[in-house]
């Protein structure tokens, strides 16, 4: 008896040696843990801070009026942000219409339709394009697809709906060059696929094979599998997969630097050169100085409040989707 009961004492006092320090790097790591999120927080608090105290002097001068102010003169300093704003949201629209369609079509093949041995390697070539740096797209865009652009498609566009009352508006080219809002959003466009088609054939291929099956086995037809079964089941991936495209487009800064034309006009016409936020800011923050920097750090708040904004709606869908 008295031997079991040391055996007893002996293994509680090894199992109470091993819990104590399971008991301190559990506390290690949580405090860790804090940490990282404590500094993500402060980081992002400090970023926020700091653009919004070099904005504050162009808010101050010019009020509500610098959202819709359309001037940008940095010689008798008077500066608005409509332009760029108006850019910055049509060429991100643009991507998405053309973008979306295209990667949700992807992942479809990709998960349905390819044969066995086609599907690794299509994956690879469309992961392949997220790794190109963006001063690549607009190198590649300015020098290669402008000039194919305003040959092919400006021209004979501009020529064909010169004085429609409503597409002529819209699609008429005064000066087909190939660069502007158009060609910026089609190269957008280009650099959002790999990162929406690459989480959708994900999602898309993380579904039970027994919905499938079973869709296929009462007579379903591809389409209505995809249409009534996978993109129902992934539709909440889709939607963030969509937002993360983007927010990649309105961030975007050297690929539409180089292909929108960096023009400070409003125009009717996709066809004409235009601005975005980013683009501005990358053309004119190196030799800025006095209120005309003041004015750049205000559209990055622009841009930050429009940012912010994508997320919210974003969040909003998700989770309307996931109450249906």
């Amino acid at each position: 008896m008295t031997a079991l009961t040391q055996e007893i004492a002996l293994a509680r006092s090894e199992r109470a040696a091993r819990t104590v320090p399971s008991r301190s790097l559990d506390s290690l790591f949580r405090a860790c843990a804090y940490g990282a999120a404590l500094l993500v927080l402060l980081v992002l608090v400090g970023i926020i801070g700091s653009i919004v105290w070099g904005a504050w002097p162009a808010f101050s001068e010019f009020g509500p009026g610098f959202v819709t102010s359309s001037a940008w003169n940095v010689g008798t300093e008077q500066f608005g942000a409509l332009v760029a704003v108006i850019g910055t949201l049509v060429s991100a629209l643009i991507a998405l219409v053309i973008g979306v369609p295209l990667s949700l079509a992807i992942a479809i093949y990709l998960t349905q339709l390819a044969p066995g041995w086609a599907r690794k390697p299509v994956a690879m070539v469309i992961e392949l394009l997220a790794a190109v740096p963006s001063i690549i797209y607009g190198m590649w865009g300015l020098f290669v697809f402008a000039p194919l652009f305003a040959h092919y498609v400006q021209m004979p566009v501009s020529n064909l709906v010169e004085g429609l009352p409503i597409v002529g508006t819209l699609l008429y080219s005064r000066v087909p060059s190939g660069v502007g809002v158009l060609t910026a959003g089609i190269i957008l466009a280009i650099m959002i696929v790999p990162f929406v088609a690459s989480i959708t054939r994900d999602m898309l291929d993380q579904i039970p094979t027994v919905l499938r099956e079973s869709a296929f086995g009462i007579g379903c037809t591809t389409w209505e599998v995809v249409r009534h079964v996978l993109v129902p089941q992934a539709s909440v991936s889709i939607i963030g997969a969509v937002m993360l495209g983007l927010g990649r487009a309105l961030g975007e800064t050297m690929a539409v630097t180089f292909v929108i034309g960096n023009a400070n006009r409003l125009s009717a016409s996709i066809f004409d050169p235009g601005s975005t936020i980013a683009s501005r800011i990358a053309n004119e923050f190196n030799e800025a100085d006095g209120l005309q920097l003041n004015a750049l750090m205000a559209l990055g708040c622009i841009l930050f409040v429009i940012t912010f904004f994508v997320l919210i709606v974003a969040r909003y869908l998700t989770r309307r989707v996931k109450a249906a």
